[in-house]
């Protein structure tokens, strides 16, 4: 019998400050039924990638070069204070990496990096926007167009159902 492990499943979320919690939380749940983890990933559009480490992080530059702000460098603190607090009390194995470039492109592009077994993304607008309007020129549309992962499209719109979804028959 072969002794190598097998890779962990890990789920890759793209997250942003201000963003409904429950895209981090639904691909907590995720990962946490796949015994995985949750990679959290923030695309700065403001930047493009220099370099890729195996683990999905990577170092970036401004696109404008006359305005360098080392913040923007790093994951923004208070998106992975905020996660910490919603993911915490649900114990799912989970890590921030920040992103550079097209949102799109970069969280495919981290999702083939690390062996992805899903992406997971939330809907924008709010409930008066048409179906037709929330998939013009969305993320989930292009990513689902332009590689070949599983996509979850978490709605955002209408409140923050996760908790009483997750204990429904059939669901992990």
């Amino acid at each position: 019998m072969d002794s190598e492990q097998s890779a962990p499943v890990r789920i890759v979320a793209g997250v942003y400050p201000g963003q409904s919690p429950a895209v981090a939380q639904e691909g907590a749940v995720l990962a946490a039924a796949l015994h995985g983890e949750l990679v959290c990933a923030y695309v700065n559009p403001g930047r493009y990638p220099l370099a890729e480490s195996p683990d999905g992080t990577m170092d970036s530059a401004p696109l404008d070069p006359d305005f360098e702000d080392d913040a923007d460098a790093s994951f923004p603190s208070g998106l992975a204070a905020a996660l910490a607090g919603q993911l915490s009390p649900l114990g799912t194995a989970w890590r921030p990496v920040l992103l550079a470039g097209d949102v799109a492109d970069a969280l495919a592009h981290c999702a083939d990096t690390l062996d992805a077994a899903m992406i997971v993304v939330g809907t924008h607008g709010d409930a008066r926007t048409t179906l037709r309007e929330v998939f013009a020129h969305s993320v989930a549309t292009r990513l689902a167009r332009r590689q070949l992962r599983p996509v979850l499209v978490v709605p955002t719109h209408h409140g923050h159902p996760v908790q009483a979804v997750r204990h429904t028959a059939g669901r992990p």
